[in-house]
Order: structure tokens, then C-alpha cells, then sequence
């Protein structure tokens, strides 16, 4: 192991010692940790605090809930009522995966998330380099155990497709069979509908229920990366660029954390002046550049962005695993959807996958340091070219 990577894991075990759930106290001392150690590296940081909810479990759950109750009226023969539920459970689960508006947890009890941003570079300069990086951690949970895949596996699933599967279709899907059901009268789609429902139910209770797991590799990983760059940018300072290291909070509860920052900054970042990076879950194996993501509608990745870091890593050669998509989500959609050059680095294990993923496993023993080293060149790398040449 190099000297950085034996630096790197030092301040990575550090960070997985705080347990640190989204909008919690365990999320604020994680960014006041941060902050201490960016300011250690030379680099002045500041704690933004927002508004947020701090879960996804709930207004999920609180969806899927009205649609089997929906299903249950629309068995009862109240068609009307049972269809009005259902509708406006599916309708709250859908708006609340990001980028949109998350309008059901708003309804929610509310807490206070806290994000990391921190600038270095030119502070003239009309060129911005944003990376984005996320401190806390998520929950376990029973649909994260890692043996799906591993039997996924063996029949030859992974190896022939190139997304993840969409793991959040059944959570919506309840609702609008119960709808369906009600609307059309045909019972079996309300009992379908009240089957997918209860699951849904069932499940986000689990997620909820379940311990925040150490998180080292998704995101810690990437936060540490954040202080490699300070600390090389410290010896050699970026040219031509101005840089913002963004840490954010409650990426875990479907990015609120991202969503408040943008709300705050993207009013003074120009579009074709301003490039995200966002680095997650990079300390698995293998690394790639995402080529869309999304709950449901896949977006896609702007074609520059994606050239620009395809060529980057060519060049300095770097093997990066080709196109895989997500049926999920990071931080790098909310920068997408506001119409901003924007990249997703991260890193995926032979099953095509985050190592470890929402497991009580991801702990900074597991972690890929030379692929985590190799990221943090290409994103050093980034920032010299941008300086000199946009996209």
C-alpha cells in the first residue's frame, strides 16, 4: 500500500467511526470533522445548514400505504374513493425520487442536514469545477443483502445487462394496480396491488428499522477523496479554474442535501461555464463514468461531459468499465436536471455494483485504494485540463 493510500485510510477509518444517518447530530459532527480537516490542509471550509426531512422510508412507506388502502376500499366496492388513493399514492411516491420536487415529504417532521462546501483556486475565475461528495451514511436493509446478485449472477443476468435492476418500480407499481384496479372494477389488480403495496410497506420498514451501516465505501470514499485534493491542490494550487469541494448531507434521504445547495449556488454558477464531478461509492474494484441514471426516467449524461472523461481516463490509462446505467440515483442528477455539464465517477465490483452496498460490510478493511488513488488522479487530472482548455 503507498504512503497516500495508508493516509487515505487513516482519515477513513476516522469518518466511519461516526455513525452518521442523514439530517442527525451524527451528520453534523461528521461535516464539523471535515471542515477541521480540510482546515488542517490549509483549505477554509464553512457548514451550510438546510432543511430537510431526512429519510426516503417514510414518504415512501406513507405512499404505498395509501395505495393498499386504496386497494382495500376498491375490494370493498368504494371504486371512487380507492382510485383517488391510489392515484395520489403514486403520484407522491414518483415526484418524490430525484430530481423533482419531493412534495409528500414535505408534509413530514423536518430536521436540519448540513453540507461541507469549501473553495479553492482562482476566485476571479469565470471557470468552476464543482465535485460533489456526500458524508452521510445510509441505513441497511433486508433488500440490500448481497446474495440477489450473487445468484444473479450465476444465471448469467449480470454478465448480459448493463443496468441495475429497478428496485423501486414494485414501490410504485403497488398503487397503480390498486388504482387500475378500482378504476376498471377487475379485482385481481386491486389484490395485486394490496400484495405490492404491503411489500413495499414491509420493506421501508426494515430500511428504517436497520442500523446506519459504517459507510466507507459509499460515501465516505469519496469524501476522503475531496481532502487528497485539497491536499494536493495545497501543493500545486489549480490555474484558470475556481474549485468548490461540496460535501453533502442527506444524499442518503434522495439528495436533499444537493437540492438546498443548488437552491442556495446555482443561481450564481452559469451553465457553459460551470462543470460537476460528482465522486461516489469509488472504492470498489473497478471505475467508470455513469452513463445515466434515474428511479425512473433514465437520464442521460451529456455527451461532452462524458467524452471529456472518457478521453481524460484514456489517456492516462485508466481502464474504465463502459456504459452502466442505475436505476437509482446520486447527487450528480440535481446539477443534470438544472442544465449543467455534469460527470458521475464511481466504481462498481465484478457484479456491476458499489461494493458492499448498504451492507454492514462497508468498512474502510474493504475499500479498493488503488482504484480510490486512481480517481482521485483523474479528478487532479480534470481540473488541470479544464483550466487551461473547456469542454
Amino acid at each position: 500500500m503507498s504512503e497516500e493510500a495508508h493516509w487515505l485510510r487513516e482519515r477513513l477509518e476516522e469518518l466511519e467511526r461516526i455513525e452518521r444517518p442523514s439530517a442527525s447530530d451524527g451528520e453534523r459532527r461528521a461535516a464539523e470533522w471535515l471542515v477541521a480537516q480540510l482546515a488542517e490542509l490549509g483549505a477554509e471550509a464553512r457548514i451550510e445548514a438546510e432543511d430537510a426531512h431526512g429519510t426516503y422510508w417514510w414518504p415512501q412507506g406513507l405512499g404505498a400505504a395509501l395505495g393498499a388502502a386504496g386497494a382495500v376500499l376498491a375490494l370493498r366496492g368504494r371504486r371512487f374513493l380507492g382510485a383517488l388513493l391510489g392515484i395520489a399514492g403514486a403520484a407522491g411516491i414518483a415526484n418524490d425520487f430525484p430530481p423533482r420536487q419531493r412534495r409528500l415529504r414535505r408534509l413530514l417532521p423536518r430536521r436540519t442536514t448540513y453540507n461541507v462546501h469549501c473553495e479553492l483556486g482562482d476566485p476571479a475565475a469565470e471557470r468552476t469545477i464543482v465535485f460533489i461528495a456526500h458524508h452521510d451514511a445510509p441505513h441497511s436493509g433486508i433488500v440490500f443483502h448481497p446474495k440477489p446478485a450473487q445468484i444473479a449472477d450465476r444465471l448469467g443476468l449480470i454478465e448480459k445487462n448493463n443496468t441495475s435492476p429497478p428496485l423501486m418500480w414494485p414501490v410504485l407499481g403497488g398503487p397503480l394496480l390498486s388504482a387500475l384496479g378500482a378504476i376498471s372494477g377487475r379485482r385481481p389488480l386491486a389484490r395485486l396491488g394490496l400484495l405490492f403495496s404491503g411489500g413495499s410497506i414491509a420493506a421501508m420498514a426494515n430500511i428504517g428499522a436497520s442500523e446506519t451501516v459504517p459507510g466507507a465505501n459509499d460515501n465516505g470514499s469519496a469524501v476522503i477523496a475531496l481532502l487528497a485534493l485539497a491536499r494536493r491542490f495545497a501543493a500545486e494550487p489549480p490555474e484558470g479554474v475556481r474549485v468548490v469541494l461540496l460535501s453533502t448531507g442527506s444524499e442518503e434521504s434522495f439528495s436533499e442535501g444537493i437540492k438546498a445547495w443548488g437552491e442556495r449556488h446555482f443561481p450564481e454558477l452559469p451553465r457553459e461555464s460551470t462543470f460537476f464531478l460528482c465522486l461516489e461509492s469509488i472504492g470498489s474494484p473497478h471505475l467508470l463514468v455513469l452513463r445515466g441514471e434515474g428511479f425512473l426516467k433514465m437520464y442521460e449524461y451529456p455527451a461532452r461531459s462524458l467524452d471529456f472523461m472518457d478521453n481524460l481516463a484514456e489517456e492516462m490509462g485508466v481502464e474504465l468499465v463502459p456504459n452502466l446505467r442505475i436505476r437509482a440515483g446520486t447527487d450528480g442528477l440535481e446539477s443534470l436536471a438544472a442544465g449543467y455539464e455534469t460527470a458521475v465517477l464511481c466504481s462498481c465490483d465484478d457484479l456491476k455494483q458499489a461494493s458492499n452496498y448498504h451492507w454492514p460490510t462497508d468498512v474502510a478493511a474493504n475499500i479498493e485504494y488503488g482504484t480510490l488513488e486512481r480517481a482521485i488522479d483523474i479528478s487532479q487530472e480534470a481540473v488541470r485540463r479544464l483550466g487551461h482548455r473547456w469542454l
